[in-house]
Order: C-alpha cells, then structure tokens, then sequence
C-alpha cells in the first residue's frame, strides 16, 4: 500500500492540541465552487444580471433605463427559482426588483416634476 492510499484510507489528520476546543472546518464537498456559487449565483443568470443592474441603476443618469430592466431581469431570476427550489440567486433577484423600482420610481418622479415645473415658468 503507497503512502498516499495509507493517508486516505487513515482520516483527517489529528487536531492541533493548540486549538482544541475549535471546531475543524468543513471538508471539501467535492465541489470545488460550492461556496462560491452560494455567494455569486452563476447558474441562475438573471438574478444576477438582476443585481448589477439593480446596482448601477443608482447611478442617476441611467436609473430610467437601468431600473426597469433591473425589475424584469429580477422577475425572471425569481421565476427560475421558484421552478427549481434548489438554484441559487433568490436574494440577488429581490435586491434588483427593489433597487430597479425604487430608483426608477424616484427618478420617474424627478422628471415629471422638472418638466411641470418647467412649463410653469
């Protein structure tokens, strides 16, 4: 038997008596991007694209543009999410829903206000 099959075969190394006490870190699931994907949810793409343009829809000049693309992207990675309960990106989904209305509303309002007050004078 090699020593590398003796070391798999034999478990997790001992623990540190240093950090006795501790809880030892997960072992690795297998895959390599697991904790990753939970972060940035790449498999369901609208929720994400949801988010960016969610974010950037902060930005004031594009916020009429962004905003409403923010909460039809969202829709759709929300839509993903609830056909397969398991694919990630239901936060990323809201968060753009929310930015991509309240930004847009906001601005939306600002317009029509600087035009009425405009025409006014």
């Amino acid at each position: 038997m090699s020593d590398e099959q003796q070391k798999i075969e034999s478990g997790p190394p001992p623990q540190d008596p240093r950090f006795a006490g501790y809880a030892r870190p997960p072992q690795n699931s297998g895959s390599p991007s697991s904790g990753m994907q939970t972060l940035i949810p790449t498999k369901n793409a609208m929720a994400l694209a949801a988010y960016y343009t969610g974010v950037f829809s902060l930005i004031p000049c594009v916020a009429l543009v962004l905003g409403p693309i923010a909460v039809f992207l969202g829709i759709r990675g929300l839509r993903a999410c609830r056909e397969n309960p398991e694919m990630p990106g239901k936060a990323h989904a809201i968060v753009g829903i929310v930015l991509g209305a309240i930004t847009g509303a906001t601005n939306l309002i600002y317009l029509v206000l600087l035009f009425s007050s405009v025409s006014r004078s």
